[in-house]
């Protein structure tokens, strides 16, 4: 009885833990403060592999601006998004150039958002998930953390 109770308990708690993606310990000073100049730094996880190649290789032209990093900071920031990204066969593709905001995963996330809030200038675009997420600069995306600002007036 004990033991039914507990498999119960831990498949009731999956769903929490399926809404948090913490940075790994390895995380590279180099990427919070390269990437994280300009824009949240997002956990690595929310793009496969191939499409965080994809991102690097396209530095020089990221989303207009010139996003170039000196070459040993180019391989630190590539090896660390490459070993802890996610599956691409949960994520989906990411497009061309590869956005979070294209994946199937996203998309599934947000289906109830009015494509007029992504515009509303608190929020400004898909990719500011701090507007909306308040834990997600520490990777906490649960659904109990979020405040909508249309909410908020």
């Amino acid at each position: 009885m004990k033991s039914i109770s507990l498999a119960l308990l831990l498949a009731m708690s999956l769903p929490v833990f399926a809404d948090r993606m913490p940075f790994p310990t390895d995380t590279p000073t180099s990427y919070r403060e390269e990437c994280g100049s300009c824009h949240m730094a997002f956990q690595p996880g929310l793009l496969a592999a191939p499409d965080w190649q994809r991102t690097m290789r396209q530095l020089p032209q990221h989303f207009g601006t010139d996003a170039t990093v000196d070459h040993k900071k180019w391989q630190e920031i590539s090896h660390f998004l490459e070993s802890h990204a996610g599956k691409a066969d949960k994520l989906g593709a990411a497009g061309e150039p590869p956005r979070i905001t294209r994946t199937a995963r996203f998309v599934r996330k947000h289906h109830e958002i009015a494509p007029a809030l992504w515009k509303d200038a608190r929020v400004k675009s898909a990719a500011n998930c701090e507007a909306c997420h308040r834990g997600a600069v520490d990777g906490r995306y649960s659904e109990h953390d979020i405040v909508i600002p249309e909410l908020r007036r």
